[in-house]
């Protein structure tokens, strides 16, 4: 392991700036859901100079019939989109590993200038995208060409899901889950401050549409203002949330955290004059929830919720729809995809901790669906992901290569 640590710490330091170029090459390309492709085609090229096998996997038109499903931004269509399967060919014998991560962004930010044109500023790339995720393909494009320089094959097969649409609920993920793909175990990469996140909350997101009868405001008794039932539904809703919350404590690696499922009211449409009732009122939120339920569970009991709190009024012209649905993923902390990442930490003096994500990501698909075991890593942060100030180290970048390089030859002998 020496020689091989001596050898990847000085190739990662020669090839980091084209590391650094790649990323900024990256992020100049607005990969809004959608709007994916151009990135992915720097990607694909990129990773194929440096000697990765690249197949480019299409979205099938009929994925938005799939039971799992999630609606995406209006308007969006397959045609002449797609994922990428990349390979790294390794040992006979030797363990297998998937990393998936996503090439789509969110929109700017309120107050971002320029979000896609990138500076770098005493070695902290700026960018939408930075960190979530264009960062994690920059440090796997970085390990690649570092062992492809090397002449080095990890022990086993290394398998690179980079997919599109997982800011919309994981569509694209979901796309390639739906191919069978089957390995030892899956990294999916977020910003984690290189944390180790065995355990994932799932998520709800939610459409919740009200009628109400237009009018006059001088017209008490025969108007019903929809945005009032609207607030109505928050309340409702915000009780059940107390409740679960409640009923969800105890959970390892969870409970640390005061609310580590949280309810969000993110949208309110309605209305479009102060003196009138509005007959209609959309609220879109997202609810969390932790392994002790399953999003069918969840959603059934905010359906009976509304049906025993709500009024006559209120239950006959409500109707609640569920846009995104991903269930919780837990992974045993004794593991060996996380004891190996955790002593592939260790070597280098990085601090890390076990924990649970508070937030929902891709990794159920293949921890719960496919049954690989998953856990949840990599560089940057979560507080600066979807924010005007989205950054990444380059640093942190080389060492989360490093990281994993020296995680592959562990886990793929093991």
């Amino acid at each position: 392991m020496t020689d091989f640590a001596s050898a990847l710490s000085a190739g990662l330091d020669r090839h980091l700036p084209a590391a650094r170029d790649f990323l900024c090459e990256l992020i100049r390309h607005p990969s809004t859901p959608g709007q994916e492709q151009a990135a992915l085609e720097v990607a694909a090229s990129s990773f194929a100079e440096v000697g990765a096998e690249v197949e480019r996997v299409p979205l099938p038109p009929d994925l938005p019939h799939d039971a799992d499903y999630s609606d995406p931004l209006p308007g969006l269509t397959y045609e002449g989109r797609c994922n990428l399967r990349l390979r790294v060919p390794g040992g006979a014998g030797g363990r297998s590993l998937l990393v998936n991560t996503h090439a789509d962004v969110v929109p700017a930010s309120q107050g971002q200038e320029r979000p896609f044109d990138p500076r770098v500023e005493d070695g902290v790339v700026f960018g939408r995208g930075a960190c979530d995720a264009k960062g994690q393909i920059a440090t796997l494009y970085l390990l690649v060409r570092t062992l492809n320089d090397l002449g080095l094959a990890p022990p086993g097969e290394v398998i690179f899901h980079l997919v599109v649409e997982e800011e919309v609920g994981g569509n694209g993920t979901l796309a390639m889950i739906r191919r069978g793909e089957q390995a030892d175990g899956c990294l999916v990469m977020e910003p984690t401050d290189f944390r180790l996140l065995s355990s994932v909350r799932g998520a709800v997101w939610f459409r919740v549409t009200c009628r109400g009868r237009a009018g006059h405001s001088g017209q008490a008794g025969v108007t019903v203002s929809a945005l009032k039932m609207a607030v109505r539904v928050m309340e409702i809703l915000e009780g059940y949330h107390h409740r679960l919350l409640a009923a969800s404590r105890g959970i390892p690696l969870f409970d640390r955290f005061e609310n580590p499922m949280p309810i969000t009211f993110g949208r309110l449409r309605a209305g479009d004059w102060p003196a009138t009732a509005p007959s209609q009122a959309v609220l879109e939120g997202v609810l969390g929830f932790l392994p002790n339920k399953t999003w069918r569970e969840v959603a059934a009991e905010m359906r009976q919720a509304i049906l025993e709190e709500g009024d006559e009024y209120l239950r006959e012209n409500c109707e609640l729809y569920f846009m995104y649905r991903h269930d919780a993923h837990v992974l045993d902390p004794a593991h060996p995809l996380v004891t190996d990442l955790a002593a592939a930490c260790a070597a280098l003096g990085v601090a890390t901790e076990v924990s649970a994500m508070t937030a929902s990501c891709d990794s159920w698909f293949y921890n719960n669906q496919l049954g690989i075991p998953t856990v949840v890593f990599g560089p940057g942060s979560l507080r600066f992901a979807h924010s005007n100030q989205e950054q990444i180290a380059l640093a942190e970048i080389r060492q989360a290569a490093e990281i994993l390089g020296r995680f592959l030859v562990r886990w793929g002998k093991d």
